[in-house]
């Protein structure tokens, strides 16, 4: 058999080294060799491939970069970096925003500079450095962050441009009058973007790479220098919302006045002005200056003063109290600076428009309330009561007139009185009328005729008190409405204004009250005179009747108006005599302490009648 059909039977060998033991070191080493040789290829051909490529394993932004050139790893990046563009932020302020992309804000994806920090991961020239970390990113992965630059001068002009906006100086109120129309504004703050406090927060966010936020701007307000107006403003419409009215009373019950400040006046009289507040702030203020005022109010002081008019009373003979039958009334002055102060006060009251006068007062002597025992008023020490019988209702109008005129009177210890002084003014606006007085030695038509019948009642009622009489003029001739119901004559007391008047004095230490009376029943007046008695008696002598003369011829005056026949009797015919009367006054023992002599002397008088002009007595008259 041949070939491979014949069966080896090997040489058993010498026993001997065994060969494995030298042929195993050697297929050792050659198989490390060649795996060596086999790795080396394989790095180099590695090296080789990725030589311009990034290492397999290496990324960023999320993004595998693995195997791409630079300029494909920046290309894939910028794909997917959108945060620049799609993250945006809102700048808030109150009502108004601002919104403003990451880009906008200075935010920039640097791909290039990233890409190249990605790039040298295995690709430093160092080739053990490189190969470890090449096979590092392979196994495990390596993962470069992205470089994103942020200019901060980008944000810093797009806050800015919003300061442009936002920001405003702060404004005062204002206040203005047009006409009578107020008008005001009101202040505003100022405010101010705080760029540094605002970029803080911002930055905060942009630096996190927050997908975008609402950022509350930072903002400072300034207070204006002058906030309010509309407290000004109400005490201006207040002012001048309507007139003023400044109004009194006549003390009796009714008004005076008015006198009216229109609107444009008082509208004078404002001045606005600036005030500073206790914070320092300043505000608007109203003042009102009355004094252009001044003059007119003390226009009005002269028709305005009043003297003090004292109560009236009567005695009550059985109580022994004093009655008021008129009450007293304080003196005044009109107070111009109270006046003043009152329309000050006024001006800015939108209720009440209507301004009473001031007033300074003078109390009365004697007020309403005073007592007949503080006045020393105990008894009547005098009375005296004259007639009238046919008397004009003329003279008999003026006598009732001048008798109320003295009822209730009260005259002081030591005072003076004086008729004309207590009487005031005759005339037709005082309410006297017509009627016959002695004037220039005839009896005539004169405003008061019949007041002398007043002047004698209280002469002869001071005279029988024993009163000093200091000033008494009697008439020229005698009247005989002071000798009716058998009173004696040369006891009358005549009064003419200004030059002619009555007066006594209250001697004592007491007040005396002067009460008066008419009697339409008998045509009489009377005055009553009610004080304490100091103690004396007073004894009336007289009358001493001395040096009669005769009336004189009678004198006829032509009255075109008389038919011939009528007689109009204009005075009356009357004898002529000088008249004495003595009054002694007495102590409590009796003792004369004063004499007093009453003296009158009366011309004759002619009675003087009026006939027609065609009367023979006027013609008798002139040859006689």
């Amino acid at each position: 058999m041949s070939g491979y059909d014949e069966y080896y039977v090997p040489r058993q060998s010498e026993p001997g080294l065994n060969p494995w033991l030298i042929r195993l070191p050697v297929l050792l080493m050659s198989g490390g060799i060649l795996f060596l040789a086999l790795l080396v290829g394989l790095v180099l051909g590695f090296q080789t491939l990725y030589a311009d490529k990034i290492t397999p394993g290496v990324s960023a932004y999320g993004v595998d970069l693995s195997g791409k050139t630079e300029a494909e790893a920046v290309q894939a990046l910028r794909q997917v970096f959108t945060y620049d563009q799609n993250a945006v932020f809102t700048f808030r302020y109150g009502e108004r925003f601002w919104q403003a992309s990451a880009g906008e804000l200075g935010i920039q994806f640097d791909a290039d500079t990233t890409v190249d920090q990605a790039f040298a991961m295995g690709h430093s020239g160092n080739p053990l450095s490189d190969l470890g970390l090449q096979a590092s990113a392979w196994l495990n992965g390596r993962s470069v962050a992205p470089i994103v630059r942020y200019d901060q001068q980008v944000t810093l002009e797009r806050l800015n441009a919003i300061a442009t906006e936002l920001n405003r100086a702060p404004v005062d109120a204002t206040i203005n009058i047009s006409g009578t129309t107020v008008v005001t504004t009101p202040s505003q703050n100022g405010l101010a973007l705080d760029i540094p406090a605002t970029l803080t927060q911002l930055e905060t966010a942009l630096l996190q790479l927050n997908t975008g936020e609402e950022i509350t701007l930072v903002v400072n307000e300034a207070a204006p220098a002058v906030r309010d107006a509309d407290q000004a403003a109400a005490k201006l419409n207040a002012a001048l919302a309507s007139p003023l009215t400044l109004i009194t009373d006549n003390q009796r019950g009714g008004t005076l006045g008015p006198w009216v400040a229109s609107v444009d006046q008082i509208k004078s009289l404002l001045a606005l002005k600036l005030v500073t507040n206790e914070a320092g702030s300043l505000s608007y203020d109203v003042e009102v200056n009355v004094e252009p005022l001044r003059g007119f109010v003390q226009s009005l002081a002269a028709g305005l003063i009043s003297l003090p008019e004292d109560g009236r009373f009567h005695f009550n003979e059985e109580t022994r109290q004093l009655e008021m039958i008129k009450a007293s009334i304080n003196g005044r002055q009109l107070d111009v600076d109270g006046t003043l102060a009152k329309v000050r006060d006024a001006v800015f009251d939108p209720q009440n428009r209507v301004v009473p006068l001031a007033f300074s007062y003078t109390l009365p002597r004697y007020s309403s309330n005073i007592t007949a025992a503080e006045l020393g008023i105990t008894q009547m020490v005098g009375e005296a009561t004259t007639y009238y019988v046919g008397s004009t209702q003329s003279r008999t109008q003026n006598i009732i007139e001048a008798l109320e005129r003295f009822n209730g009177l009260i005259i002081a210890p030591g005072e003076e009185f004086s008729f004309n002084a207590h009487l005031g003014d005759i005339s037709v606006e005082t309410g006297f009328v017509q009627g016959k007085i002695i004037f220039g030695g005839r009896t005539v038509e004169g405003v008061g005729g019949g007041v002398c019948q007043i002047s004698t009642t209280i002469f002869r009622a001071a005279l029988k008190a024993g009163f000093p009489i200091s000033e008494r003029h009697s008439h020229g001739y005698r009247v005989g409405f002071y000798e009716q119901n058998n009173q004696p004559p040369g006891l009358d007391a005549a009064i003419f204004q200004p030059t002619a008047d009555f007066r006594f004095v209250n001697d004592t230490p007491h007040h005396l009250l002067l009460e008066t009376s008419v009697f339409p029943q008998d045509q009489s007046v009377q005055f009553r005179l009610y004080s304490t008695n100091p103690g004396r008696q007073v004894i009336l002598e007289g009358p001493v009747i001395r040096d009669v003369v005769p009336a004189r011829n009678t004198i006829f005056e032509s009255n075109a108006q008389l038919q011939l026949g009528q007689e109009v009797y204009v005075d009356w015919a009357k004898e002529g005599a000088d008249i004495t009367f003595t009054r002694r006054i007495l102590d409590a023992q009796g003792n004369e302490i004063r004499t007093d002599t009453i003296f009158t002397s009366y011309q004759p008088w002619a009675a003087v009648i009026q006939v027609a002009p065609t009367d023979p007595r006027l013609a008798q008259q002139q040859t006689g």
